[in-house]
């Protein structure tokens, strides 16, 4: 008899992801190094600095803390919460499966609204829970509040995940539409992924739902990323926010030392950057309102978008991300999404927006 894994291992499906392919690079005879990578939603000016010197440091020579004591001290002051109210993962992704692994398996439903990201599927499919999904409005992607409450108090799922603001859409929901789900959802554990939460402006703080009396911090795990904030990428570093219950249920399940000593000697680094932070986001609107104006001129106007990504409509994806990537310029396809016709664009620094704009002339056949 051969060896069979269990059912969800044989039927969980990869999910695609931005970034460069080196394999498919180097099946173009395309070095790394030439490409400028506008699919990834990171910080593109880098880390702050005195990250290399700070990460030297780092002991390499035993384990890690495992809890990463330091780190979560700091973002514990940064925050307002306590130490116990924080776990810090090897990236957002890390801690999407471990809530998943934690509070859904078979006979859970979890609600999943579509397009957003391909991870929170991934998760479910891991544990074995079934999904409901819910599909925004085609064309303006808004999200439909009053739908999405009714499937809530329909379904009552033992999950839902909230993206926000949302990728690759870039819509963020208001305090007053979050605290609507957050009524209905009873017993539901509700994820909210705010790996893009520093790009937006005007922001709501979804910690203090947490630290206050809505609902105790029983019912809410919040998630950051500090991999996309920093540029840290090539690290791998998150963070979770929630009640003291839901955080110690996290940890149980957590892998010993799963945050290396480099990644938290970085994650130390950081946290005081905030003017850093500052600096970039001045930067990133000037470049993001740059791209929206020449694409809109070329007849590829962006869905609105408060996040640091742009979705656009170019008719066929594949192809299009193809072309500019002969150029030397990568794009996301959203085909994984749902979006076969769609491209997500991340800003970048503002000369390398203006020549990305230049190849995209050339491929319509558009001059000045």
């Amino acid at each position: 008899m051969s060896l069979t894994p269990r059912f969800e291992a044989q039927n969980t499906k990869s999910s695609p992801h931005g970034g460069i392919d080196y394999a498919e690079l180097e099946a173009l005879g395309i070095a790394p190094e030439e490409v400028v990578d506008f699919s990834a939603n990171l910080n593109p000016f880098g880390p702050p600095p005195g990250i290399k010197e700070a990460i030297s440091k780092a002991d390499i020579n035993g384990y890690p803390d495992s809890r990463a004591g330091e780190l979560r001290r700091l973002l514990a002051d940064k925050l307002g919460v306590s130490e116990e109210n924080i776990i810090v993962g090897s990236g957002s992704v890390e801690l999407i499966r471990l809530a998943a692994l934690a509070y859904f398996g078979r006979g859970d439903s979890v609600l999943i609204i579509e397009p957003t990201f391909g991870e929170y599927e991934v998760a479910c499919q891991i544990s074995g829970a079934s999904i409901i999904k819910q599909r925004r409005a085609q064309k303006s992607f808004q999200l439909n509040i009053g739908e999405t409450a009714g499937l809530i108090q329909q379904h009552r799922p033992k999950g839902i995940f909230i993206d926000n603001p949302n990728n690759p859409t870039g819509q963020y929901l208001s305090l007053e539409e979050f605290k609507k789900l957050l009524d209905v959802g009873g017993d539901s554990l509700l994820v909210l992924d705010e790996a893009y939460i520093t790009f937006v402006d005007d922001v709501w703080s979804s910690v203090d739902i947490i630290r206050g009396d809505i609902i105790k911090g029983n019912r809410l795990l919040v998630l950051r990323s500090m991999t996309k904030d920093y540029a840290l990428a090539g690290l791998r570093l998150g963070y979770g926010v929630a009640g003291e219950e839901i955080i110690a249920t996290l940890r149980r399940l957590c892998p010993p030392w799963n945050v290396n000593a480099v990644a938290q000697q970085a994650g130390i680094a950081v946290v005081a950057a905030e003017g850093y932070l500052q600096e970039c986001q001045v930067k990133l609107r000037q470049a993001k309102g740059y791209l929206v104006a020449e694409l809109s001129r070329l007849g590829l106007p962006p869905v609105p978008s408060a996040a640091n990504f742009l979705l656009l409509e170019v008719g066929d994806a594949p192809s299009f991300r193809r072309e500019l990537l002969q150029r030397r310029f990568l794009v996301r396809d959203c085909t994984s999404f749902g979006l076969p016709a769609y491209v997500r664009i991340s800003p970048r620094t503002l000369p390398e927006c203006q020549r990305l704009v230049r190849a995209i002339e050339e491929m319509r056949g558009v001059g000045r």
